[in-house]
């Protein structure tokens, strides 16, 4: 009876590992987002992407904290099918100067009539990074219009330069189809 049980576990440790040697990239990069924004610490202010090859999944991006690029590197382990994760996340120098212009930036783009409809919820799409007075915005919106007005609010704070990577969803989905 023992080895039967035995057997069972070995049997279904195999099949569970096949199994998730099957999954598409494109499946196990739509877990490691849900594990990315999921997580209770992302905020509006770090920013993560995935590259899936695989099994193999990269994590670049930037993070106001060192200890979230850890921990979203354990929980995107995790994920059935990752054979291995490159933890390519940066953490971003602590500064009053930036804090502030993070703040300020995210008000001003929520607060914009055209643009308040992407603070709603508990992920908000638009991202603002600031490192060393140098803003980027990343995430994803629904027009170049949309995109448009972001950079123009983002413009209006005294920075060392803003970096517009906003995306529209039409931009995304043809590179989720691509995976």
């Amino acid at each position: 009876m023992t080895r039967l049980f035995l057997s069972g576990l070995l049997l279904f440790g195999l099949t569970g590992s096949a199994l998730a040697a099957d999954r598409s990239n494109f499946d196990i990069y739509r877990d490691v987002t849900r594990q990315v924004t999921g997580y209770a610490y992302f905020t509006i202010f770090d920013n993560v992407r995935a590259g899936v090859d695989n099994g193999v999944v990269t994590l670049t991006g930037k993070v106001t904290l060192p200890f979230k690029a850890t921990e979203i590197e354990k929980r995107v382990a995790k994920i059935a099918g990752v054979t291995s994760v490159r933890n390519r996340i940066e953490t971003l120098p602590v500064s009053q100067m930036d804090n502030e212009l993070r703040i300020g930036i995210a008000r001003a783009l929520y607060a914009n009539p055209a643009l308040e409809m992407y603070g709603w919820g508990a992920n908000p799409s638009i991202h603002v990074i600031v490192e060393r007075g140098r803003v980027t915005l990343d995430g994803v919106v629904n027009s170049d219009t949309d995109r448009t007005i972001a950079m123009m609010v983002a413009r209006q704070f005294n920075t060392f330069g803003v970096t517009n990577l906003l995306r529209t969803s039409a931009e995304v989905q043809r590179e989720l189809e691509r995976l």
